[in-house]
């Protein structure tokens, strides 16, 4: 009878699969022994594989140029790294080594440009595509950008108002993009981004502000789908829409000559994860070629802003079973040494789903169990896997610990958990550890930091130690 952990992932999912397999019956990431890495550092445990990040964005670049060259489709391909997705140095020192370009979204965004010109990760041929609403430090930090001579600093116009603001700020001509406001699906409460200008005011906001201003330059139009570039309906027809936008403001505007399509690339959020990344990619590339051809326009660049794609699937967080809770007749409460909310906040704010494995004791009977955090929050829980509601588990038993690993982590979970900072119930932040792979394959691990203690926090609310 199958009966083993083992069994049920191999029964349920391809198993094993490029990033994960076993060793006995502990769980292997990328080659990386987790339980190793347990036995080393200890949990709660965050890491971070930094090779994965520049392998990313090879594949992504890879498959737009075997479309451009399939469709001969004449113009280039920029990957812009989206920060907000993580703004740590450590990403952006692995992201840059693939000469890459940036994507930012407020003020600060463009003091880690700067720092990244002054150490050489990033120069003046890298564009920086400014979005986002521009409060007055960000219109005055794209100033200081643009008038140091970073002349590939484009700031995407998001209102009306934007432009008088810049031109205020910036010396000389200067490049503009302008982003769509695209039209959302029919399931939000809204029908219309709050980002951007609609597509029918575009044309004749570039006649009556921008057509005739010599300080001005349009180079862009942006847009993003709110959904992610997904092979759906809803997209499909943004785009067209996105397109014919571009195609009439080219006929009035002749610098024009970047489609920025934004981000939206999903990752890998279940062993049974599905997605044709060429096939998509190919079908924008040929939508566009055909549409520009049709109107006897060139094609433009393409720009890309991806984020989760970049770092996502770099990222893991591992903890330990620190108890079992027997409910009721139906319920097992798995705990685990630190807190969802905290730790993992799109599990608890969105719903969303990582990969969560066992790192060890496959070959043992499983269960079904649910999980808990920390936290004394009835919301402080996981239960977003493949059948819905279930995780199963192998069976808990208190003389043989249990460790667990949430795997493609790695995109927003520590800005949005508020790194360094405070922590629902005053969970203490996780040790975080980086992950390194040198030209021979052997890895190297090093602390970035340690884990929250009491003294971290208390200085944070303001307690002061006797002297």
């Amino acid at each position: 009878m199958n009966t083993k952990y083992s069994d049920l992932i191999n029964q349920t999912y391809y198993f094993p699969q490029e990033e994960f397999k076993l060793n006995k019956d502990n769980l292997l990431f990328h080659n990386i022994d987790l339980m190793k890495l347990v036995e080393q550092y200890g949990t709660p445990l965050k890491f971070t594989y930094l090779p994965q990040i520049s392998e990313n964005i090879n594949k992504a670049k890879a498959w737009f140029r075997k479309s451009m060259e399939k469709n001969k489709y004449d113009a280039k391909y920029y990957y812009c790294y989206c920060t907000k997705s993580s703004h740590f140095e450590y990403i952006m020192n692995e992201a840059f080594k693939n000469n890459i370009h940036i994507e930012t979204s407020s003020a600060f965004d463009v003091n880690i440009v700067e720092n990244l010109l002054e150490n050489g990760k990033i120069n003046k041929s890298t564009y920086v595509i400014c979005n986002g609403f521009k409060r007055d430090e960000y219109i005055t930090n794209i100033g200081r950008l643009i008038n140091n001579g970073h002349k590939n600093t484009i700031p995407i116009i998001d209102n009306y108002e934007e432009l008088d603001l810049l031109q205020a700020e910036i010396k000389g001509k200067f490049k503009i993009g302008i982003r769509i406001a695209a039209e959302e699906e029919p399931k939000f409460e809204f029908y219309t981004s709050r980002l951007g200008i609609g597509y029918k005011n575009i044309v004749s906001f570039y006649k009556k502000q921008i057509q005739e201003n010599d300080k001005l330059e349009l180079k862009m139009l942006h847009f993003f789908i709110n959904t992610g570039i997904n092979d759906t309906s809803y997209y499909w027809n943004e785009l067209v829409k996105c397109i014919k936008v571009y195609i009439a403001l080219k006929k009035e505007c002749p610098t024009l000559d970047g489609l920025n399509i934004g981000g939206g690339f999903p990752i890998k959020n279940s062993l049974a994860f599905e997605y044709d990344y060429q096939y998509m990619i190919d079908e924008i590339i040929n939508q566009i070629k055909i549409a520009c051809d049709e109107a006897e326009v060139d094609v433009p660049n393409i720009f890309t802003e991806f984020g989760s794609f970049t770092v996502g699937e770099s990222g893991g967080a591992i903890y330990q079973i620190l108890y079992q809770k027997q409910q009721n007749d139906r319920e097992k409460w798995n705990m685990i040494d630190s807190s969802f909310i905290t730790t993992l906040p799109d599990t608890w704010a969105i719903n969303k789903r990582f990969i969560m494995l066992a790192i060890n004791r496959w070959n043992d009977t499983y269960e079904r169990v649910l999980l808990g955090g920390l936290t004394c929050d009835s919301d402080d829980y996981y239960n977003s896997e493949q059948n819905m509601n279930a995780i199963y588990l192998p069976k808990y038993n208190k003389e043989k610990p249990l460790y667990i690993g949430f795997f493609n982590t790695g995109a927003y979970q520590e800005t949005i958990g508020g790194y360094g900072g405070l922590h629902h119930c005053l969970i203490p932040q996780p040790k975080h550890i980086l992950i390194d792979r040198d030209e021979n394959g052997i890895l190297a691990t090093e602390v970035f930091s340690e884990q929250q203690t009491s003294d971290d926090v208390l200085k944070i609310l303001g307690y002061k130690k006797k002297v």
